[in-house]
C-alpha cells in the first residue's frame, strides 16, 4: 500500500540529461519535516547528491526545482518555489524564488521536486504529464524568446494550461546574468541560474497534473484561511491591511518613489542621493501611482494570492510600443530607473519586456549599465568601447540599447553580459564601482538606511539577496542585534520552504502560516518549530559553501554598499555601517566560529538533521 502525504506529492524526479535516465524516489518524511521543502529540502538533496568542486557549468552540478508543503494546497500566498543550484558566479550555494503558476503544476504534476543533473548533446525540455515523463526535442524552440517557446509549448503538448519553466536566448548564451522565466514573466534570475540551464541544453522545464494534495486536518485549514481574510480585511491603519492594500492596488511599485526619497533606493549606482541627484520629480515620474492608470489594463496574481501585486500593461505608442506586457515590479523600476538617472517610464518598460522575453535578471542588467555610466562619466570607458555609444547619466536610448546588446549577445554585449565583475575583467577596469557581493550584483535596497540589509547582503548563503531573511528593518542599536537578526532570518526561511510568498509577512500574521503548516502536514509546528527549522534550513546552505571551500573572506561586498565612504548629505549622511560587526554578532548568535564560519559540532547536534554536515566538517 503507498504511504500517504499530506502537504507533499510525495515524490521527487532525478533526470540525468547525459544518461537518459530518468527515476523517481519517495520523500524522505523525516527530511520532510525538518526541512519543509523548497530550499530547505533542495539543500538536503544538493548536499547528500553533488561531489564537492563540480565546474558549475558543467554535467555535475544538479539544477533542483522545488516547491514547499504549503504550493498547489490552496493556502493563501503558496504559490512559490525555489530553483537551486551551484551558482557559475560565486562558486557556492545558489537560490532563486520563482511565483506564479509553476510550482503548483509541478505538484499536481506528482512532484515535490525535480532534479536534473548531465548534459545533453542537443537541446531538449522535460514534459512531465501527470508522472509519466519524456526527454524531448527542442531543436525548434532553441533561440525562440520566453514568450515565443510558451505559446509553441502549449501548441506542442496540447495542453493550453500546462506551465513551464525555461530559459531565453541569454541563456542559451550561458549569460551570467541570465535566469529561469516562468509564466512569461516570472524570474528565477540570480546568480546564474540561466546559464547552469543553457549548459545542460535543457530549454524549459513543461508540466501538467490533474493531481491533488491532500490535507491533514480540512476543517482546521479553512478555519485558518478564514482568519487569514479577516485579517486582510482589518481597517486601514493596521500594517497588514495597509501593506496588502498598497501592493494589491499599485504593485511593489508603490513603494519606489518613497523609496528614492527616503535613502532606501539605490541612485547613480549607489554613488547618489535620492533627493537630490535625483530628485523629488524624477522620483515621482517612476512610481507606479503617476502612470499605473494610463497603461493598467488588468490584474494578475500569483496562484493562491490574497493581494494580486501584478498587473498586465498596454503600451501602443512612444518610441518603444512594445504592446502587451507587464508592470515592472520594483526592483526593475530602481534598477533601470534611479540607479542609472532614468526617469523615462517606458524605456524602463521596454528594458523589462526584455528582459523578460530573453532570460535576463533585471537587477543585474540595470546595475551593469549604471555602473558602465559611472565608468563612463570617470573616463575609465570611452565612446569606441561602447560600440559608439555616450553611456550618459539618465539616457534612456542608451539603456535600451545595452539592454538590447546584453540580451542578444552583441557587440559590447559580449563584455556585459557576466555582469560588473565580468565586465570589468574583459575591460581591464578596477572593482572600484562594484555594487556587488561575491560578484553579485545587489537588491535594490540600501543598507545605509536599513543597516542590518547588510548582513544578509554580504554573508547570506546566496548573497546579494533581497528576498532573504534577516534583521534588516530592525534597528541595530537593539539589545541582542544578533539574536534578533537570527529569529528574522529563521522566519523568512521557515515561511520560504513551505512555499509561501515573502509579502505574507505584510499581509497577515506569521503565526497564521505556521497553523497552515501543521493543519495541512499534520505535524505540530509553532513559532519555535520555525525557529529550529529556518537555522536549520539556513545551516543546511551555509554547509555547502563551506564544502566547496569558501571561506569569511571570500565573502567581500563593494565598500560603498556600506557608506565607505559616507555621504556628506542627504537622508543617510555621515553612515559607514559596521558590517563585520554586524555579521560577528550573526554568528555568535548561531554559535558559529567567527573565523572560520563553522557551526559548532553542539548546534548541529541539538537543530537535528545534519548528520552529513557533521560528518563532513567534523570526520
Amino acid at each position: 500500500m503507498e504511504e500517504k502525504y499530506y502537504g507533499y506529492a510525495g515524490k521527487l524526479l532525478f533526470v540525468n540529461l547525459t544518461t537518459k535516465e530518468i527515476r523517481e524516489e519517495v520523500v524522505d518524511k523525516e527530511d520532510a519535516r525538518l526541512f519543509l521543502g523548497s530550499y530547505g529540502l533542495g539543500a538536503k538533496v544538493l548536499f547528500d547528491r553533488m561531489p564537492p568542486n563540480v565546474d558549475p557549468l558543467g554535467p555535475d552540478n544538479i539544477l533542483g526545482f522545488v516547491a514547499g508543503p504549503l504550493t498547489g494546497t490552496g493556502a493563501f500566498m503558496s504559490g512559490r518555489f525555489m530553483v537551486v543550484c551551484k551558482s557559475p558566479v560565486t562558486k557556492g550555494w545558489n537560490e532563486a524564488n520563482g511565483g506564479g503558476y509553476f510550482g503548483p503544476e509541478m505538484k499536481k504534476a506528482g512532484y515535490d521536486g525535480i532534479f536534473v543533473s548531465g548534459q545533453s548533446d542537443k537541446p531538449v525540455y522535460l514534459f512531465v504529464d501527470d508522472g509519466n515523463v519524456e526527454i524531448r526535442d527542442a531543436s525548434e524552440l532553441w533561440g525562440l524568446d520566453i514568450k515565443e517557446m510558451e505559446v509553441k509549448l502549449r501548441n506542442v503538448t496540447g495542453y493550453p494550461k500546462m506551465q513551464s519553466a525555461g530559459i531565453g536566448p541569454a541563456g542559451e548564451h550561458l549569460s551570467l546574468i541570465s535566469g529561469i522565466i516562468n509564466d512569461g514573466h516570472r524570474a528565477a534570475a540570480r546568480g546564474g541560474l540561466g546559464a547552469v540551464m543553457g549548459s545542460k541544453k535543457l530549454k524549459a522545464i513543461v508540466v501538467h497534473g490533474t493531481g491533488k494534495i491532500e490535507i491533514a486536518d480540512v476543517e482546521k485549514f479553512r478555519a485558518v484561511q478564514k482568519k487569514i481574510a479577516d485579517a486582510m480585511r482589518k481597517p486601514e491603519n493596521d500594517i497588514f491591511a495597509f501593506m496588502g492594500k498598497l501592493f494589491g492596488t499599485l504593485g511593489t511599485g508603490g513603494t519606489t518613489e518613497g523609496s528614492i526619497l527616503s535613502g532606501d533606493s539605490p541612485v547613480k549606482n549607489w554613488g547618489g542621493i535620492g533627493i537630490e541627484d535625483f530628485g523629488a520629480e524624477a522620483a515621482k515620474k517612476v512610481g507606479t501611482g503617476s502612470f499605473d492608470d494610463k497603461y493598467s489594463v488588468k490584474k494578475y496574481g500569483c496562484a493562491n494570492c490574497a493581494i494580486v501585486c501584478g498587473a498586465m500593461y498596454k503600451v501602443d505608442d512612444g518610441k518603444w510600443p512594445i504592446g502587451d506586457t507587464e508592470r515592472p515590479e520594483y526592483e526593475t523600476m530602481a534598477s533601470f530607473g534611479s540607479n542609472c538617472m532614468n526617469s523615462d517610464v517606458e524605456s524602463i518598460m521596454k528594458c523589462n519586456e526584455i528582459c523578460n522575453r530573453y532570460g535576463l535578471d533585471t537587477i543585474s542588467v540595470g546595475s551593469t549599465i549604471a555602473w558602465v555610466m559611472e565608468n563612463y562619466e570617470h573616463g575609465r570607458l570611452m565612446k569606441d568601447q561602447l560600440d559608439g555609444l555616450e553611456a550618459k547619466w539618465g539616457d534612456p536610448e542608451v539603456i535600451v540599447t545595452l539592454t538590447e546588446k546584453i540580451a542578444n549577445n552583441e557587440g559590447v554585449g559580449q563584455k556585459l553580459q557576466n555582469g560588473q565583475k565580468a565586465a570589468a575583467e574583459a575591460f581591464g577596469l578596477s572593482d572600484e564601482f562594484f555594487t556587488t557581493s561575491m560578484g553579485v550584483e545587489h537588491g535594490m535596497h540600501d543598507a545605509r538606511l536599513a543597516k542590518g540589509w547588510i548582513r544578509s547582503f554580504q554573508y547570506d548563503p546566496a548573497p546579494g539577496r533581497h528576498t532573504t531573511g534577516g534583521a534588516a528593518s530592525v534597528p541595530i542599536d537593539t539589545p541582542n542585534w544578533g539574536e534578533a537578526d537570527v529569529a528574522s532570518m529563521a522566519v523568512h526561511d521557515t515561511i520560504s520552504a513551505a512555499g509561501v510568498c515573502m509579502f505574507g509577512l505584510y499581509a497577515f500574521p506569521v503565526d497564521f502560516t505556521y497553523e497552515l503548516i501543521e493543519a495541512i502536514t499534520g505535524n505540530p509546528f509553532n513559532a519555535q518549530t520555525a525557529h529550529e527549522t529556518g537555522q536549520r534550513i539556513f545551516t543546511m546552505r551555509h554547509a555547502f559553501n563551506l564544502r566547496e571551500g569558501l571561506k569569511r573572506s571570500d565573502f567581500e561586498t563593494s565598500p560603498r554598499l556600506f557608506g565607505q565612504p559616507p555621504f556628506k548629505s542627504g537622508p543617510t549622511a555621515g553612515v559607514t555601517v559596521d558590517n563585520e560587526n554586524l555579521a560577528d554578532q550573526f554568528f555568535t548568535a548561531m554559535k558559529w566560529d567567527k573565523d572560520t564560519l563553522y557551526p559548532s559540532k553542539d548546534r548541529l547536534e541539538q537543530l537535528g538533521g545534519l548528520e552529513a554536515v557533521i560528518n563532513t566538517l567534523y570526520s
